[in-house]
């Protein structure tokens, strides 16, 4: 597992009492280059060959996520972390009562989030492709749909950043530095906090 108690020099030095790595370096790259993409995007003019390239970048991120969902480390793949519509809606009565436990990897309702990001992602690439295609070349209908999922998915990946943030106050660690070095406090300090 990875644990570090007490690093006091060398490589483990600085990285915690107890704690774990949880989210690989792949994972770690695929999250801010994804961000990195999407902000880009929302930048650049629309229609731009630069548009068009984090488009498409996003979208072979999206196919390597799933990928990488399959077949990559434990806490990447999916079965580690998404789970039916009943863990979800246990989890959010628990993470309300103040007493939902604290997991490694994501919990079920992040996991949903994640989902719905990757989706979104995919859809809009997706329209946005579309657009370059003869038969819905000027189509305005496609345009306003990739804008308004354009539009859509920022607003999920709002409340994905303040739902990381609510996280992080409530377990008392940082979880957007944990998606920087890929560790986090082992699981024997699952106190939520008062």
């Amino acid at each position: 597992m990875n644990v570090i108690v007490g690093a006091t020099s060398g490589p483990e030095a600085g990285r915690g009492v107890g704690t774990v790595k949880v989210w690989d370096p792949l994972v770690r790259l695929f999250h801010w280059s994804l961000a990195a993409c999407i902000l880009g995007a929302f930048l650049v003019e629309e229609g731009d060959t630069a548009h068009q390239l984090l488009g498409y970048t996003a979208l072979g991120l999206v196919a390597f996520r799933l990928l990488w969902g399959v077949v990559g480390t434990r806490h990447a793949r999916f079965s580690d972390w998404v789970r039916g519509p009943r863990a979800v809606a246990a989890y959010l009565r628990e993470r309300v009562a103040g007493n939902s436990r604290r997991r490694l990897g994501h919990n079920p309702a992040a996991a949903v989030m994640i989902l719905l990001l990757l989706a979104g992602v995919a859809a809009v690439g997706l329209t946005g492709w579309m657009q370059t295609w003869d038969a819905f070349w000027g189509a305005e209908w496609l345009e306003e749909l990739h804008e308004a999922l354009a539009y859509g998915l920022l607003a999920f990946i709002g409340v994905h950043v303040l739902a990381a943030i609510m996280e992080s106050v409530h377990y008392r660690e940082n979880l957007i530095a944990a998606m920087f070095h890929g560790r986090k406090r082992a699981l024997e300090d699952t106190r939520p906090a008062p």
